[in-house]
């Protein structure tokens, strides 16, 4: 089973594409919608908050685990591993790499959170992939709510991304890199404020295809003919949560509503 979890919606973005790429496996995706947004919250609050997910998920038989939150990567993505040294874990980073690959005017934008940038995971991606190409970065307060919400083309999350993408696009960006897992479900958006002259990248596809390659190297790939089952749970409000997938994804599924325990640790229960 491939166990998923972020703050809220923003993971469904990397949930759709590992139940494209992978339609045999199950999966466990958990929202913490009870902590909403992720992004603002010291780096150590959502090391706590993941650890607690990521213990949830293996107790409920997860096979690896994918931290679908830039955010949450940035924060314990190394913790985690340490923590639970016999889990395989896939991790989001910016897709600094082929932005740096792509790019013909050698500048390139990356939108995300600001714990995302603070964390040692994107300054390793700017020390390997970066050195001859000019990276600038943008965040986007509020944004996350907005997605949160549903207001995917409301005109205040346009009038949030002309702020936030403004003085990347006057700089000259020619590729726009979402490093934020709720980003995606506004692509249209961002891509009719860029215009046809900048590429977006969204690294979904290819944390599916790590994923499948985690699974392959333990020997826990499944045969393609059959068809994985797929839960969905929440920290918040499970009946919101439904109706959220159901928009995002067309997919209709009962929610399980999970509670955070303090006692003797900061772990979480089916409620």
């Amino acid at each position: 089973m491939i166990g998923l979890f972020d703050s809220g919606i923003g993971g469904l973005s990397v949930w759709r594409e590992i139940a494209r790429q992978l339609p045999q496996h199950n999966t466990l995706y958990v929202a913490d919608q009870a902590h909403v947004p992720y992004g603002p919250r010291p780096l150590e609050e959502v090391r706590a908050f993941s650890e607690g997910i990521a213990r949830f998920l293996l107790d409920e038989g997860a096979d690896v685990i994918v931290i679908a939150c830039n955010t949450a990567s940035a924060a314990a993505l190394r913790p985690l591993r340490e923590t639970f040294p016999d889990a395989p874990f896939v991790g989001m980073e910016p897709a600094v790499k082929p932005a740096t690959e792509h790019t013909a005017t050698g500048i390139v934008g990356v939108i995300a959170t600001p714990a995302t940038f603070q964390g040692e995971l994107f300054a390793a991606l700017l020390q390997r992939f970066a050195t001859d190409v000019r990276v600038l970065t943008g965040v986007c307060p509020g944004l996350v709510e907005q997605i949160e919400a549903g207001a995917l083309e409301a005109p205040e999350t346009e009038a949030i991304l002309r702020r936030c993408l403004a003085p990347l696009l006057a700089a000259g960006i020619d590729q726009l890199v979402l490093g934020c897992t709720h980003y995606p479900f506004v692509r249209p958006l961002i891509e009719r404020i860029v215009g046809p002259g900048v590429e977006v990248i969204d690294p979904a596809p290819a944390v599916a295809r790590q994923t499948g390659r985690v699974l392959a190297q333990r020997g826990l790939s499944l045969a393609p003919q059959s068809r994985g089952e797929h839960i969905f749970a929440t920290t918040g409000d499970p009946a919101a949560f439904g109706a959220q997938i159901e928009r995002l994804t067309g997919v209709h599924r009962t929610v399980v509503p999970l509670v955070w325990k303090r006692e003797p640790h900061l772990r979480l229960e089916r409620r």
